[in-house]
């Protein structure tokens, strides 16, 4: 059976980003720490994240449930196009841990939401931009076998993201299947790619590449952030590939008039 994959973003606006209540009770400000400017909507921290203009550091928070740990690659792989892309005079670190399962076989943007406000440790400070990323167990509740869809990753506020790893896993390492690594790292970049604005998702676009069938992707066939990422035929060509898909000229020359390299 073939199954249509979906590398997604969404803005989560259903999700309060405020405290609970007057009194402090689950504040998100802890002293010089501001939460909420880490519950923004996807894409508008591009230039933050991009240049060394405010955040001349950056901090990857990588958290895994237990047994679904991303190759060392792949997070390798993704340090690369952060390096590559973006301007952080003071270098970018990547802290990982994992965490027990919380026990669900399948989750909504919500629950990965409350696990990120349970378990995050890393918010943005004066002169560091944090970023989160979950490795799940279990899969999204987009999936849909009515539909032959299921989700690989959502990029849903400013500056999270969650791969959902079981999945990944389900659809790598096996013959006409692609490289873990490569569909990790394919994964990881294109979710990126939306926190960084693409396309034309709050990083300005310089020249007509938004495909209309399919916004917030490029048109350009072999760019990272081509909407057939998100196909079952495109996992089939990821087979016979040693390097996950680049951005392409005209994705890369948005990044720069943002502030990227």
């Amino acid at each position: 059976m073939k199954f249509k994959i979906l590398i997604s973003f969404l803005c989560l606006l259903i999700i309060s980003a405020c405290s609970k209540d007057e009194s402090g009770e689950d504040n998100d400000t802890d002293n010089t720490v501001s939460k909420v400017l880490n519950r923004q909507t996807t894409g508008s921290s591009a230039r933050d994240l991009l240049s060394d203009n405010t955040f001349t550091s950056m901090i990857i928070e990588v958290v895994y449930v237990e047994g679904f740990e991303p190759t060392e690659s792949a997070l390798n792989n993704f340090t690369t196009f952060l390096e590559n892309r973006t301007y952080k005079s003071n270098g970018i670190t990547v802290e990982k841990r994992a965490i027990p399962s919380p026990g669900k076989t399948t989750y909504s943007l919500e629950d990965i939401a409350n696990i990120e406000t349970e378990h995050r440790t890393h918010y943005n400070t004066s002169n560091q931009i944090a970023v989160w990323a979950y490795f799940s167990d279990g899969k999204s509740d987009n999936d849909s076998e009515e539909n032959n869809t299921v989700v690989l990753g959502t990029a849903y506020w400013n500056t999270s993201f969650v791969i959902y790893q079981e999945t990944v896993e389900s659809f790598s390492n096996s013959p006409f299947e692609p490289d873990r690594t490569l569909l990790e790292t394919t994964v990881i970049n294109h979710e990126f790619g939306h926190i960084l604005g693409l396309t034309n998702l709050g990083t300005p676009l310089q020249s007509e590449h938004e495909d209309e069938e399919h916004p917030k992707h490029c048109d350009i066939e072999n760019c990272l952030m081509y909407w057939a990422s998100e196909s079952a035929a495109n996992l089939s060509d990821m087979a016979g590939m040693s390097t996950a898909p680049q951005l392409d000229a005209q994705c890369i020359a948005d990044l720069q008039a943002n502030g990227g390299k």
